[in-house]
């Protein structure tokens, strides 16, 4: 068995630090589209948390749905490989989308996933991360809101796992890579 807390090499990101930057997120989001109506799309599952407290700190007609893809199954590095697991279950034709994604690193995950949602034809299309690793990227994709620029280390904690695990820390942190070079 994992102890949570004895797993975590240092604490990047505070519950306090990372409160603050998604109300900023989300403001700057409802500057750019003031008159809301806007469908938020989390990327499962990585993404519930905080694509759950974004809606919260916005003032203005939201909705959300969810799609999952993968790209990494059980493992700490990308396959390469982008499925889609599950589907949109609402039109984005004619609307404004914001893509909420909890982290960026090769990219080719979210680039897949853009394009796919583009070829619906949305009127607007975005992309919100909370983590951004510019130095991993491997595609040509860039965040429209970013909450952290982070360096290349194997994050886990407010939506973030590894093999499942740690999502439900309230920080993100750096995880020993002990636990999982193990697998």
């Amino acid at each position: 068995m994992i102890l949570m807390n004895n797993a975590i090499k240092e604490i990047i990101l505070t519950e306090e630090k990372i409160k603050k930057r998604v109300k900023e997120l989300a403001d700057d989001i409802i500057k750019d589209f003031p008159d809301g109506d806007l469908i938020l799309i989390g990327v499962l599952k990585g993404s519930v948390i905080f694509i759950s407290d974004l809606m919260r700190s916005m003032n203005v007609n939201v909705t959300m749905d969810f799609m999952a893809v993968s790209s990494y199954g059980m493992s700490s590095k990308t396959s390469g490989i982008v499925r889609i697991l599950k589907d949109l279950d609402f039109d984005i034709e004619n609307k404004d989308v914001i893509i909420v994604e909890d982290i960026i690193d090769t990219g080719t995950t979210l680039k897949y996933l853009y394009e796919y949602l583009k070829s619906r034809n949305p009127r607007a299309l975005k992309i919100c991360c909370l983590l951004d690793k510019p130095e991993k990227r491997n595609v040509d994709i860039k965040a429209d809101y970013i909450g952290f620029e982070i360096p290349d280390a194997f994050v886990v904690g407010y939506g973030l796992d590894y093999a499942e695990m740690f999502r439900n820390l309230p920080y993100i942190g750096i995880l020993k890579e002990e636990v999982y070079k193990k697998y």
